[in-house]
């Protein structure tokens, strides 16, 4: 018996609802795939701006490397990262800062245990105009010039000028780290904050910007950042201790005395793809990158 028209009408009609429903279904499992696949191998990765630069360059030689995975890199800040970290919403959050007390029970009560991963090491550079005459000072009178007991440069054996103070943000790691280890030298105790007229800029280029710009201002900054328009400035512990210029060097001997690691922070130890990266990250290959752009590479065993 032959089959009717309407029946091969219908026959036709649910084979071809068949075949769509089937291509849908390669189509969305591909599509879960590939970002299932996707979310597994991208690493995202955010925080500090002074670690953006070697976080970058990072980031460009493992993929040379690893072309299957995808590292994402943002700055922000140390702070900005943290809070991402905090959050859940960051694999690797970069700090030019050791996580503080808060922020790491702020990370538990989310369900975060941070880990911490030293990556590189930085000499905090302070530096002037190229034609301030003042080459050397001490921690001493670096704090009382940012906090406005010393104002004018002929009290540092400058020219008889006003001193204009530059820093980085408040969010800035670099700006935690001065504030404690220099304005503060170090006493958990000591209160002292910036002075108010302070110039707070977003990042190493507006530091560099005003320091070439104004003679008489000082500012501070990751020493992978200096440019030839800002003189370097060397530092003593005291007023009994050699002055020292950073350098890669006295960085990594521990001569220079404003000398700090840099982080990485994870939630948790890192595995696969993360743990991978921050391994190849602190081995001869990536210190090396550390060494090119400037900071001071951990040493190798």
């Amino acid at each position: 018996m032959t089959p009717s028209p309407r029946y091969m009408a219908l026959l036709m009609l649910a084979l071809l609802l068949m075949l769509a429903s089937g291509a849908a279904c390669v189509r969305s499992t591909d599509s879960v795939d590939s970002a299932s696949g996707a979310s597994q191998r991208a690493i995202q990765n955010k925080g500090s701006d002074t670690l953006v630069n070697l976080a970058l360059a990072w980031a460009e030689a493992y993929r040379e490397l690893r072309p299957d995975v995808a590292i994402a890199v943002t700055g922000g800040g140390s702070g900005t990262g943290i809070a991402a970290l905090i959050n859940g919403t960051v694999d690797i959050a970069n700090a030019s800062r050791e996580m503080k007390d808060d922020e790491v029970e702020q990370a538990r009560a989310n369900g975060i245990e941070p880990v911490e991963h030293l990556v590189a090491i930085d000499a905090l550079a302070v530096i002037v105009n190229p034609a301030n005459p003042v080459n050397q000072l001490t921690i001493d009178q670096i704090a009382d010039i940012y906090t406005a007991r010393i104002t004018n440069w002929k009290e540092v054996g400058g020219d008889d000028a006003p001193i204009i103070l530059v820093s980085r943000e408040t969010n800035s790691g670099t700006h935690v780290y001065f504030l404690e280890e220099v304005v503060r030298q170090g006493d958990s105790g000591n209160s002292d904050i910036f002075a108010p007229q302070t110039l707070l800029m977003p990042s190493s280029v507006g530091i560099t910007s005003e320091i070439q710009r104004n003679p008489y201002a000082i500012g501070y900054d990751g020493l992978g950042y200096v440019t030839e328009h800002e003189k370097l400035i060397a530092v003593a512990q005291d007023a009994g201790s050699p002055f020292v210029l950073p350098s890669v060097q006295s960085g990594s001997d521990g001569s220079y005395p404003i000398a700090r690691g840099l982080y990485m922070y994870t939630a948790g130890e890192p595995t696969g793809s993360i743990a991978d990266f921050i391994a190849w990250i602190v081995g001869p290959a990536g210190q090396q990158i550390v060494a090119d752009l400037g900071f001071v590479p951990l040493p190798q065993e």
